[in-house]
């Protein structure tokens, strides 16, 4: 079982990889150790943000999916495949398989892994948590969300940091005004989060996402200010997903290179929307209708 003597996480069993119907369109970056650089402008006309809100309604589908399935007993790779159904059964192909080599068709973190955890076969328990994150690629273009879920019943402390995470990001989400900053949204969750002791981790972001899964642009969690200071303008759609943790913001690598953890092992969570700003505010658009 994936768990040492004191409950936290080791490396599990990668089942094999998923397959994908050949009709499928596959994203560009499939087979290649690096996806071929970004040149927009982070910005979209309407009928681009159709089709990302057309993927990203396939991935937040996909989540709900996983969600109704998270339980004492059931593996991340089980989790996994139901994700990576949901998605190919909507037509579209699930955006991490693949991505720089990663194995899988979604990330799942357990308890105190940041981000990027690879399915495996994990025993979810009573009490865990875990953070799915789905993207589907869909006709050209990304939609990118993440949610975390409770396993059963969970502690207080743990239980509220997950409600503030989602508060966390909702009011991240809401600072995104045309003529501000983009680092007004790190200022935001951090202030929010700094209420409650939250560590904050820094160094793994929001990101612009649409034709491309990772852009360039950079969306902070954290009061980066003057740094990540890109304008905030109508048609720009990225992520925003904070990932806040009971205690530090400091963090260490698995050997595998994707598995992210806090380095005091304290439990972190975490959750994500793709956004598209407006004149007058913003729209998800990674909701499932």
């Amino acid at each position: 079982m994936p768990f040492d003597d004191h409950g936290h996480l080791v490396p599990g069993v990668l089942p094999a990889p998923l397959s994908v119907p050949r009709d499928i369109a596959r994203p560009p970056y499939v087979g290649l150790q690096e996806p071929p650089a970004y040149t927009g402008d982070n910005t979209y006309t309407e009928d681009e943000i159709a089709k990302i809100r057309a993927a990203g309604r396939i991935a937040s589908c996909a989540l709900d999916a996983v969600g109704a399935a998270v339980a004492p007993g059931v593996t991340t790779a089980e989790l996994d495949r139901i994700g990576h159904d949901a998605v190919v059964a909507a037509g579209a192909y699930p955006s991490t398989l693949g991505y720089r080599g990663y194995p899988a068709s979604s990330c799942t973190s357990v308890n105190e892994v940041v981000c990027h955890g690879i399915p495996d076969n994990t025993v979810l328990r009573e009490g865990d948590i875990v953070n799915v994150d789905i993207t589907a690629y869909l006709d050209g273009f990304h939609g990118d969300t993440n949610r975390t879920f409770r396993v059963g019943e969970v502690s207080e402390d743990v239980d509220l940091l997950v409600e503030r995470t989602h508060e966390a990001m909702m009011r991240g989400i809401k600072a995104a005004k045309p003529g501000r900053e983009v680092n007004v949204i790190g200022r935001v969750i951090g202030t929010y989060a700094k209420r409650f002791g939250y560590g904050v981790i820094r160094d793994f972001t929001g990101h612009g996402v649409g034709s491309s899964f990772h852009t360039g642009l950079i969306i902070p969690h954290y009061d980066s200010a003057p740094r990540f200071n890109d304008l905030i303008v109508p048609g720009m759609v990225f992520t925003v997903e904070p990932m806040l943790t009971l205690g530090t913001h400091e963090w260490d690598m698995w050997a595998d290179d994707w598995t992210v953890t806090t380095k005091d092992k304290s439990i972190t969570a975490q959750f994500e929307h793709t956004i598209v700003v407006r004149e007058d505010g913003f729209e998800l658009l990674t909701v499932s209708e």
